[in-house]
């Protein structure tokens, strides 16, 4: 991802509510075979303060990535849409691409089981939620050896990046008035990249 000063996103505590929000990531390996690349949903380390992220891959995914061996790019990718130059006014303008995304890059650690099952617990619980109807993994019918025999079919992984590359392009180089123009355009069609760049451009302003 080139980097722009501009939108460049260095702050920690942003990086991680961007991964916290959208842990959907894209998993991207150069092997001996080409590039390849598969989809899992991560999350932070609860033991870290920093960018670490856990999760699993399905098996034979871990041998297809070379996990643990190979270096690991995750692509986070945040709000994003469409920007069209209508809203800038009536001057020379053509349309863009705002959005929010982080590339982590790094040779994950695997996991022991015992680690691995604490991972898919999180995983199950955060996505769960706590409703009343809400279902753990270990909740019945689901047997400790039915658990078990899932997670011999997972490899977790933690990957602490080496490398990380993160970019808020959110009309930060136009001025207040045309922001807050966009930001009624997306508000329309696209709230959640409405509400991420209102969050941007109060921080801007704050002292």
């Amino acid at each position: 991802m080139r980097q722009n000063p501009s939108f460049a996103m260095t702050d920690v505590g942003e990086i991680r509510r961007l991964i916290d929000r959208h842990p959907w990531v894209t998993l991207v390996c150069q092997t001996d075979g080409g590039l390849v690349a598969s989809h899992y949903a991560v999350m932070l380390d609860e033991d870290r303060n920093d960018l670490t992220i856990v999760g699993h891959v399905g098996k034979p995914d871990d041998v297809i990535l070379g996990l643990g061996d190979r270096e690991l790019l995750v692509v986070v990718q945040g709000p994003h849409g469409y920007i069209t130059p209508r809203w800038y006014g009536d001057v020379p303008a053509v349309p863009t691409w705002n959005f929010v995304s982080a590339h982590l890059s790094g040779i994950p650690e695997l996991l022991a089981p015992e680690e691995n099952l604490r991972v898919l617990q999180r995983l199950v619980a955060r996505f769960e939620g706590d409703g009343s109807d809400a279902r753990g993994l270990y909740a019945l019918p689901n047997d400790a050896a039915f658990v078990e025999r899932l997670e011999r079919g997972t490899v977790g992984f933690r990957l602490t990046p080496t490398r990380v590359t993160a970019k808020r392009k959110l009309s930060q180089n136009k001025t207040a008035e045309v922001v807050e123009t966009v930001i009624a355009g997306l508000s329309e069609h696209n709230a959640e990249l409405a509400a991420e760049m209102r969050r941007a451009a109060a921080a801007r302003v704050r002292p």
